[in-house]
């Protein structure tokens, strides 16, 4: 057998920037699960990418374009406490404002066929809205099996969902994601800016570099040979 596709089965979440409340998507069920192929549509500010936002918290605990945010820099209301405080690349300002706490959950097959549930989850202090946020939770669950897999160190949480999907984050903001800036940026792109562009999105520049170091490799043999 081939290797195996990560598929995504639903995202959920709740009080993530735009989105008040729980919200859920279900590719499992109609009329999603008959099209084939669908589009999210709604107006600036709807909450469309936050949707796609929800499935890297989950899976990965980052969010695209998050690791080029100015670092330092703090946001939060004018006089709070730094406790209250978050830095500008701190995945936990996707918490929307005014509430206590938040979650994104994805359901998937992984690599290994298995069913499982990545949840991310974030909350302020004593589930206030004015609280100090608290450290994020990141847990799996086999939903075969029904119980959590791993609810030990974020990092090894993080470790363990990486393998199940296949793919690390770079891997799958490439082949999954492909940002806006860069979709605007293929769509007026010239021929050969639009092949590196596209070897960048989907990270195969390496067959590029193994052509070149093939054509100086033939280069000597023929040499050798002459």
């Amino acid at each position: 057998g081939g290797r195996r596709e990560l598929k995504i089965l639903a995202v959920r979440g709740a009080n993530l920037a735009s989105l008040a409340g729980i919200f859920e998507v279900d590719f499992e069920e109609d009329p999603i699960r008959s099209c084939g192929i669908f589009a999210i549509t709604g107006p600036t500010g709807a909450g469309k990418t936050t949707i796609l936002d929800a499935i890297c918290l989950a899976l990965y605990d980052q969010l695209p374009r998050m690791d080029t945010a100015e670092k330092g820099v703090m946001i939060g209301k004018t006089g709070a406490m730094p406790s209250q405080q978050l830095g500008y690349n701190d995945v936990r300002g996707i918490l929307r404002h005014g509430t206590g706490a938040g979650f994104a959950e994805v359901d998937f097959v992984g690599q290994d066929k298995g069913h499982y549930r990545a949840r991310w989850e974030v909350r302020r202090a004593r589930g206030k809205a004015s609280g100090a946020v608290q450290e994020q939770k990141i847990t799996l669950r086999d939903l075969v099996a029904d119980r959590i897999i791993n609810d030990h160190r974020k990092t090894e949480t993080l470790t363990l969902i990486a393998r199940k999907v296949g793919l690390g984050f770079e891997q799958f903001r490439r082949s999954v994601l492909l940002a806006q800036g860069d979709f605007d940026a293929f769509l007026r792109a010239n021929a050969k800016e639009r092949s590196e562009l596209l070897e960048r999105i989907t990270g195969t520049e390496i067959y590029s570099r193994i052509s070149r170091e093939a054509y100086s490799r033939a280069k000597v043999e023929q040499e050798k040979l002459t």
